[in-house]
């Protein structure tokens, strides 16, 4: 019988570990926030006279990580009491602790051995029936986990948060290949229903559904920018709101990522493929590289693909020209397609309003969108079983309005099909074979029924998804509609239920 998660875990103190921590703590799960021992005094510290066997020193990482809860914006935490939830410990003193808690949570720095060596310590002390995870953004799961017990490794997944862990909608959940069905879909409940998260289950494969696609998507958008001459400007401009993706678009996204973190996930899929294109789409650009190594690295740094000034007249913000590596002041672009897709109304017909236009903005979008389509394609069924785990993974890890599929539906699957055929481009044969059958689109609703079907495994299947969440939009549907005049609905939710 499943154990009711009451009480946790979370080792590693970072800022994963620590925003993890309170988010437990936001549900009102206790949790013991550990980390290792300083290995020297500060400054403060010998001033007081401590000494590296004070408790205070010992658990001094996770006593100063729960401090600066209240320092990082936006709070990680409903409410600043909230951090009594949680107890500072350290893993030598108290690894002992984790035998009276319902979940572990590893959430150390991102190298295999040292992930490697604490699960075995986990294990020593671990009590069968815990559910252990680790937090980390492409490491394999399995290889993670293979110097521990098979009897462990039943009880022990991925669970990847997307930073802020508050605010990011997304949770992968990675099963290792002997992980119990049933934790993963306890986990899965848990997390929707307690952790208010939108849950896909993704294979052990490198970065996962989120970080595989969105990491290639910032690559060849890159990529096409080196090869074409695009400055920075004018890619932000085509591949934010217009292309249904965020404000921050392409380099204000990676300057807020961290670019040497971009850099470490896009060289785990390099370092982990064996197809070459594959690995020539994720390879470093030398740009990059010389960009980390003058401590360009974005937001945390002061300056990356963006930089702000003082001026006199207040503050300007430059974009750097990467063929002088210079700051330059920033452009707004304009252009017809942009303009029409700025017209457009809705999601679906802003993107389709871009990509369709003639000009200079229409190709950049065209040509960077068609590649992500291709690839996500390619990768159903390895990185996720279904089509909507690839769409969600998207839109609730890097808050694109369309997933994927859902963007090839708006564009027109067999139009842009027989588009990328005249460019030589190689469509995966299930792609044709869907069209082939007589299908225009991957989803497909049925206003008869009331039904929204997708693609998954060769034919339309309902989508299925969990009995708490209810679709407003569904009931108005199905006709459930009480009482309605100009400004509002009153909707019968069933169970004796109006909203």
């Amino acid at each position: 019988m499943a154990k009711a998660i009451r009480k946790a875990a979370v080792i590693g103190s970072g800022v994963m570990g620590a925003t993890i921590a309170a988010h437990l703590a936001n549900v009102g799960i206790s949790c013991f926030l550990l980390d290792i021992v300083p290995k020297k005094l500060t400054n403060n510290e010998e001033a007081k006279g401590l000494t590296l066997t004070d408790p205070a020193v010992r658990n001094r990482l996770a006593v100063e990580a729960i401090q600066k809860l209240s320092q990082i914006s936006p709070s990680p935490l409903f409410d600043q009491q909230f951090t009594t939830y949680i107890t500072a410990g350290n893993i030598e003193d108290h690894l002992h602790l984790l035998k009276d808690v319902d979940w572990i949570i590893e959430v150390v720095i991102e190298n295999l051995q040292i992930k490697q060596s604490l699960l075995q310590k986990i294990e020593q002390v671990w009590t069968e029936g815990t559910i252990v995870s680790t937090n980390t953004s492409g490491i394999s799961i399995n290889g993670m986990a293979e110097l521990t017990s098979e009897r462990f490794q039943r009880s022990f997944l991925g669970t990847h948060f997307f930073n802020p862990p508050r605010y990011m909608k997304l949770l992968e959940i990675i099963p290792g290949k002997y992980t119990d069905p049933a934790i993963v879909e306890q986990m899965s409940e848990f997390s929707e229903r307690v952790l208010g998260k939108g849950v896909v289950v993704a294979k052990d494969t490198p970065n996962f559904i989120g970080n595989r696609i969105g990491v290639y998507g910032l690559a060849v958008t890159l990529k096409e920018m080196l090869a074409n001459g695009y400055s920075v400007d004018e890619i932000d401009a085509v591949t934010g709101p217009a292309l249904g993706r965020p404000k921050s678009a392409t380099f204000r996204t990676l300057d807020l990522v961290g670019i040497d973190t971009f850099v470490h996930v896009a060289d785990n899929v390099y370092r982990n493929v064996e197809d070459a294109n594959e690995k020539a789409i994720f390879e470093i650009p030398a740009v990059l590289k010389n960009m980390v190594a003058n401590g360009w690295l974005g937001e945390k740094s002061g300056q990356g693909f963006y930089k702000k000034v003082r001026t006199a007249n207040g503050s300007e913000i430059l974009s750097l020209d990467l063929s002088t590596m210079e700051y330059l002041p920033k452009q707004k672009i304009k252009s017809a397609s942009l303009e029409a897709a700025k017209a457009a109304k809705g999601t679906a017909n802003k993107v389709r309003a871009l990509i369709l236009g003639k000009d200079r903005q229409a190709k950049i979008a065209w040509d960077v969108t068609k590649q992500v389509l291709l690839y996500a394609a390619e990768k159903l069924g390895e990185i996720a079983d279904t089509i909507p785990d690839i769409d969600k993974a998207m839109r609730w890890g890097f808050n694109w309005s369309l997933g994927p599929f859902e963007l090839w539906d708006a564009i027109g699957l067999k139009a842009s099909v027989e588009k990328m055929e005249a460019e030589d481009l190689t469509v995966p044969a299930w792609v044709k074979a869907w069209i082939e059958a007589g299908h225009e689109s991957f989803y497909h609703t049925d206003s008869a029924e009331n039904k929204k079907n997708v693609y998954i495994q060769g034919s339309l299947k309902e989508i299925e998804d969990r009995a708490e969440y209810l679709s407003l939009q569904a009931l108005k549907d199905k006709k459930q509609i009480i009482i309605s005049n100009n400004g509002a609905n009153l909707l019968d939710m069933g169970d004796g239920v109006a909203c």
